[in-house]
């Protein structure tokens, strides 16, 4: 069994969560600021030039994150409020990291297969059930949705091989 020291030294803080995602927002602000920059973001004869508006709002991004990052920093060593601990971050990976495979098994080898898989191993690992009814119903769900939206609604989703296997 794990003592409360132990178990708040493998968790992620507040005021951490608070000072990574105020320099993502910043990045992506300053992003916005060369952009419009790059695109004129001056004010001409016409008026506020392509740029102008999304300028400033990217410049209020930068500053507004700014403040947040400076805040977190000056409390890093007194806020000791936990975001998430390790055994919950766990979790949301496990539903996480076959999310983003999944998400990429459709872009390679379209979305039929990846499906298939995705339901079965979700059955499979975190519902417990068998390997039959897993098989039996990812490849049910694949083939309705096959036949309701490439063949009855001909509303074309992204192929890859075996699709391209039985001609379509």
């Amino acid at each position: 069994m794990q003592n409360d020291s132990e178990s708040a030294q493998r968790a992620v803080r507040v005021i951490t969560m608070d000072v990574i995602v105020a320099a993502l927002i910043f990045a992506l602000g300053a992003l916005v600021v060369y952009d419009s920059n790059r695109l004129g973001s001056s004010w001409d004869e016409n008026g506020p030039q392509a740029g102008y508006f999304p300028f400033y709002t990217g410049l209020l991004v930068c500053i507004s994150s700014a403040v947040v990052f400076v805040q977190g920093v000056l409390k890093l060593k007194s806020d000791v409020k936990v975001f998430v601990r390790q055994d919950q971050f766990r979790q949301v990976l496990v539903i996480l990291l076959p999310s983003a495979a999944y998400v990429l098994g459709v872009q390679l080898i379209g979305i039929y297969v990846p499906s298939a898989a995705f339901i079965g191993l979700f059955m499979k690992i975190a519902g417990k059930y068998s390997w039959l009814r897993s098989a039996a119903v990812s490849v049910s769900v694949s083939v309705i949705a096959f036949l309701m939206f490439e063949v009855w609604f001909k509303i074309p989703l992204p192929k890859g091989p075996f699709e391209h296997l039985i001609g379509y």
